[in-house]
């Protein structure tokens, strides 16, 4: 240890006129503090030292650390009357060892003027402490501070002064307590140099004591790229301390190197850019010369395979985040941030486990971490961490609003609406009960959910309704759940099913397409970034990568994946230069060309090929925006420092080789990529265009290389100038000319059940996605070419999708947004005739700027599904472009948690002739929302099963359906209602005065505790003039030999007590299970509306597969029932064309549009 006088300053006067020069220390009065100075001339006498106080810098003026000021701060931390002051830097030197004019007092603090200083130096940062008398200070440190780290080893090299630190934790709940110091330093000196150590089992230790030598010894080496091509332009390093560069490898990858010692312990470590080190051993030998070889592999940034997960904790309690990262070479170090700053690494060791124990409120807030490696970095998603105080209630016990329609026969004059309050329990994860282990995954994940619920009953005409609503809220055990991902692969060009293609993640096969492309994915728990890639086993299409969105709350997302048919192969001479064109618009020159070189063709193994090869390369071309859904991954790199930045493509190609005799697959180096310059039509790009290629296990571009400019004459009139840059195709790979661009912004979007635009209505799992934009110049509405395609799932509060946008030109970008849910085109609010900024959800004047266009602004026949608009930029300090819809990419946080009054951009399903009405409210878009209830109409939250029956209208008009569900046969549940579902019959196309509905009910069953099983009671009553005319007679015979039977005296309806067996076709039943209700419901409908048991139609036919027939008559002109005033009033139905092409879920209306007449009844 340094033993180094503090020199303390002289008590003086505050005017700035006097210059007080550096001072000797006190004579009298030499202890060591109370906090354990270990230098011998510190301040001594009776008394305790404060913490160390810093309350100024030292910009402006200087640093002025006054008493009055740090008193105002610290309050009773310091004394009323300080016996003496101590100052020193930041950095730990005492301020009289500074050189610097400084000015002290006990009574007045301590103060450092830059103008006193010489000229062109300031003040340093200084710190102070003072001497109080004995027992003036405040006694609780014990109670707020844990007791300080031991000090820290010295910063020097041997023999050099250096600074130690030592440190402490706030341990009290309130932030206010925790304002002192919570590190302390000193200064050292560290040991004595030794002598050198090291020795040797043959040669002489070099000068610098960190390897051996053997002057007569020569290493001879050999390094090969993968298919082994020399690795020219290597670096060989020796290992030792601190790496020294040995030599690089020449132009045939050789290298040799003098004076090394074949001990078989020294290491060698060869780099080159773009491959994962290599690291060798020398080999033990006794000769004087000794050969190594390696091949290098590409080298993989690091990839984040599992994020830290969100945890909340009570205060004292312990917590761990997890952080795993893949890669080649595998990443070494892990880094934790905290809020941003990163953690300290001598207190967090660079571990992909990060443990807090004993964590207090000031703890709380965003954890994530970052892999590093010497090919890259990555940095992981963002874990919220919530402490909440020991006695502070996890979740809040008042439900916020949540309002559920009511059925079309229940006005509520009291709130002039159909809707009820019924509450609801944000879930959110909170503190629950947690075990001693401190594990990445918590063994019990707690959420808040409902914990009591009151009975209502909700008067309607002529009936009531009874309901549950939430009444208090608390922490328990989150509701088990599973992720889904369904989806059909089809052509871009013409809809061709890719039939029983495989599904890989990673190396691995994980799924299969069907006879119509369709597939089934369940995400497994700890999925870090959904990465498929499609093959399709009959080579028409080409191996297509997609990072697709999935709903990690659980529940089915419905993907719609494009694929790119593969260009028919072309004939090349691998003896003669070939060259490829790259886009084929009509009219339009290509975007870019390949030149394959002569005798550029090698075998897998090495060898040269010289024979004639099949070429099949497939260009993605932006030009043609009907190709954007067929891009690739999601056009996503990862940048040195780990951070995820976006690209804007210019065109992507996947090139196949292989040899025309044999059908080997080859490789070819030396290939050249020439891009047009004209064909980019923003110049600020054609200087950052790079080449990229895509790593079908991440999703992930990595770059391939630079361009270079060149000048062709392509006639004798005409010179262009290309970008050339040079590539080498190894592996079946897909390859991209993009740019990086960091003009991001983020589209605020919402998506509803119905054009009321209710926020308790907003719908989860749709998919929002939006096609960038290049507009063609002058033309801000007719794009050039598209530059990105990006898809976003909504949540509980919309979605915030990203996209490209310009501050100083609000038409440098345009976006083309659409949304689907299940396969089913949303859609947009209409921007004509009538262009409405409050239906639209956007104010004006900015959404006059934004130009928004629905794709029908037009032309009316055009679909409805999608709209346009110009990405312009909020301007900084505008307060009309600061609350939406679109976002500065720095504001995601506000984007992500914007109220639903702020602005934003809207997509409603339309609505259709039926509604569900459960006791229990439930979202199907969110399982979470799952209650324990003996009344839930599902009654486990991970397995759904959908029933359905067929009934049979004879009449001239279509009839409302009802099913009314009650409990049947368990003893908690007998006679009350479970919920009800309306249906409007569908015309049958080829019979007149026939319709049909598929009528959901309530499956019999278990209930929620799984104890013993409920038939439930099912009254199927339509709505109007009927009678009943037949029941299938095996359906009758099943119930007959099933008792009990209900009882069926009323002719105008059907009760049967549901089978517990699912039946089928036959019966005219329809049952289907799986774990998203919404899936189960889509299935069993397309089985009822086409009559079979494993089929699935969209067109209603009515005379297969019916349970009930009913006759029903005409009423008389002018009486209409209740489900038509509902629609006439809320929500009338668009023509029967806009429907076109939806999912089988709206099937009850599409047969039904034309030919309505008014029809009298009363609701059942």
């Amino acid at each position: 240890m340094l033993t180094q006088a503090v020199r303390r300053v002289q008590p003086g006067k505050r005017p700035s006129s006097t210059v007080a020069k550096p001072a000797d220390p006190l004579e009298r009065g030499r202890t060591p503090a109370r906090d354990g100075c270990a230098q011998p001339r510190c301040l001594s006498g009776p008394g305790e030292w404060t913490t160390w106080f810093n309350i100024d810098h030292p910009g402006g003026q200087g640093d002025l650390e006054w008493l009055d000021a740090i008193r105002f701060y610290y309050g009773d931390r310091v004394c009323a009357h300080p016996l003496r002051l101590e100052a020193r830097t930041t950095d730990w030197v005492p301020a009289g060892s500074t050189g610097q004019v400084v000015h002290g007092s006990p009574r007045e603090g301590f103060w450092c003027l830059n103008r006193e200083q010489r000229p062109g130096r300031n003040c340093s940062n200084y710190t102070v402490r003072f001497l109080c008398p004995p027992g003036s200070l405040r006694r609780d440190t014990e109670r707020i501070w844990s007791p300080w780290t031991p000090w820290s080893k010295c910063s020097a090299a041997c023999g050099q002064t250096g600074v130690q630190t030592r440190t402490r934790t706030c341990l009290a709940e309130t932030v206010s307590l925790c304002s002192e110091a919570t590190e302390e330093g000193q200064l050292c000196v560290s040991q004595p140099c030794a002598a050198c150590d090291l020795t040797c089992t043959m040669g002489q230790v070099n000068a610098d004591c960190d390897a051996c030598m053997c002057q007569d010894f020569m290493l001879h080496g050999a390094v090969s790229l993968p298919g082994g091509d020399p690795a020219s332009g290597a670096t060989v390093y020796l290992l030792t301390k601190t790496p020294k560069m040995l030599t690089q490898t020449d132009s045939s990858g050789r290298f040799q190197v003098p004076g090394l010692c074949p001990d078989g312990k020294s290491t060698l470590k060869i780099t080159k850019a773009k491959f994962a080190p290599l690291v060798l051993t020398m080999p033990k030998s006794s000769l004087k010369t000794a050969t190594i070889s390696a091949e290098f592999v590409r080298a993989a940034t690091p990839y984040i395979t599992m994020s830290p997960e969100t945890k909340a904790r009570r205060a004292g309690q312990s917590v761990s985040l997890c952080c795993k990262a893949t890669g080649k070479p595998s990443p070494d170090k892990y880094f934790w941030y905290h809020n941003d700053t990163l953690l300290d690494p001598s207190l967090y060791k660079h571990d992909g486990k990060l443990v807090l124990r004993a964590v207090q409120p000031a703890q709380a807030g965003e954890y994530y971490c970052k892999a590093q490696s010497d090919a890259g970095a990555a940095k992981s998603q963002v874990a919220q961490l919530t402490v909440t105080a020991a006695e502070e209630a996890p979740c809040d016990p008042t439900p916020e609003s949540y309002l559920i329609r009511l059925p079309h026969d229940c006005f509520q004059n009291s709130t002039n609406s159909f809707y009820y309050d019924v509450g609801r329990c944000p879930v959110k994860t909170c503190a629950g009960q947690q075990d001693n282990g401190i594990r990445c995954r918590d063994a019990v994940q707690s959420c808040c959910g409902i914990s009591r619920m009151e009975e209502r009953e909700i008067h309607c005409g002529g009936y009531t309704l009874p309901t549950k609503v939430a009444a208090e809220c608390s922490c328990q055990r989150c509701t088990e759940t599973r992720s889904i991902v369904r989806g059909r692969v089809s052509a871009a060009d013409t809809g061709e099913p890719m039939r029983f293609g495989h599904v890989y993640v990673g190396g691995t096969r994980v799924s299969m397409t069907g006879y119509k492309g369709t597939f089934t994915l369940h995400v497994p728990q700890d999925t870090e970034r959904l990465v498929l890639t499609f093959v399709d086993r009959l080579q028409k299409f080409v191996n297509t990568t997609k990072v697709l969105p999935f709903h990690r709350k659980g529940s089915a997302v419905f993907h719609e994946i494009k694929v790119l048919r593969r260009k028919e192969p072309i004939t090349l001479d691998a003896m003669e230069t070939n060259i490829i064109p790259l886009g084929e618009v009509a009219g339009e020159d290509p975007v870019a060309e390949l030149e394959i070189p002569s005798k550029s063709f090698y075998r897998q193994n090495g060898e040269p090929y010289t024979g004639k090869v099949k070429a099949s390369v497939t260009f993605l071309d932006p030009r043609n925006i009907s190709t954007a859904p067929a891009t690739q991954s999601d056009l996503n790199f990862v940048t040195d420092e780990g951070d995820t930045f976006p690209l804007r493509t210019y065109g992507m190609f996947s090139v196949d080789f292989a040899g025309e005799a044999t059908s080997e697959p080859l490789n070819a180096g030396k290939v050249k990529v020439h891009l047009d310059t004209t064909q980019v039509k923003m110049p600020e790009h054609v200087p950052a265009m790079k080449l990229w290629s895509l790593n079908p296990d991440t999703g992930l571009w990595e770059e391939e290389g630079n361009f270079r400019f060149e000048s062709q004459r392509r006639n004798r009139r005409e010179e262009r100038t290309f970008l050339v840059g040079n590539m080498e195709i190894r592996e079946r790979r897909l390859f991209n000319l993009d740019v990086p661009e960091n003009r991001r912004c983020f589209i605020k979007v919402r998506t509803y059940r119905s054009e009321r635009f209710l926020p308790s209505e907003q719908i989860q799992g749709a998919v929002v996605s939006v096609i960038n934009l290049e507009p063609r110049t002058g033309f801000s509405s007719n794009p050039r070419a598209w530059g990105r395609f990006d898809s976003v799932l909504t949540g509980p509060n919309g979605a915030c999708v990203p996209a490209f946008c310009d501050d100083q030109s609000p038409d440098a970008y345009s976006a083309y947004v659409l949304a689907s849910l299940a396969g089913e085109e949303l859609e947009a609010v209409a921007s004509a005739p009538k262009f409405n900024p409050n239906a639209i959800g956007v104010p004006q004047p900015y959404l006059g700027k934004l130009k928004y266009r629905r794709t029908d602004h037009e032309d009316p026949r055009v679909k409805k599904t999608a709209f346009q608009i110009s990405m312009a930029k909020p301007r900084p300090g505008s307060t009309e472009e600061s609350q939406g819809p679109i976002y500065a990419f720095e504001n995601l946080r506000a984007c992500e948690e914007a109220p639903p009054g702020a602005a934003h951009f809207r997509f409603y399903q339309v609505e259709g002739d039926r509604y569900d009405y459960n006791t229990v409210p439930f979202n199907e878009d969110d399982p979470m929302s799952w209650t324990e209830d003996y009344l839930a109409w599902w009654p486990k939250p991970m397995e759904f099963r959908a029933c359905y029956i067929k009934v049979k209208i004879t009449g001239p008009l279509e009839v409302n359906v009802r099913s009314r569900n009650m409990g049947g046969t368990h003893r908690r549940t007998v006679g009350k209602l479970y919920g009800i579902r309306d249906v409007k019959s569908t015309r049958d196309r080829d019979q007149p005065n026939v319709s049909a509905a598929c009528l959901e009910f309530k499956c019999s069953g278990m209930l929620y505790d799984q104890d013993r099983v409920d038939r439930t009671l099912v009254k199927v009553i339509p709505q109007g003039s009927c009678r009943r005319a037949s029941v299938n007679s095996m359906l009758h015979e099943y119930l007959v030999n099933h008792l009990p039977l209900a009882v069926n005296n009323d002719s105008s309806e059907y009760t049967m007590l549901a089978p517990l067996d699912p039946l089928g076709h036959n019966y005219g039943i329809y049952t289907v299970t799986d774990q998203d209700p919404r899936v189960a419901k889509e299935i069993a409908l397309g089985r009822c509306f086409d009559g079979t048991s494993d089929g699935s139609s969209r067109i209603m036919k009515s005379d297969v597969g019916v349970a009930l027939t009913f006759n029903c008559i005409e009423r008389q002109v002018g009486h209409q029932s209740a489900f038509q005033y509902l629609q006439s009033t809320l929500a009338r139905p668009p023509a029967g064309g806009t429907l076109r092409g939806r999912a089988p879920f709206r099937r009850q209306q599409r047969a039904s549009r034309g030919g309505r007449r008014q029809q009298g009844g009363g609701p059942r």
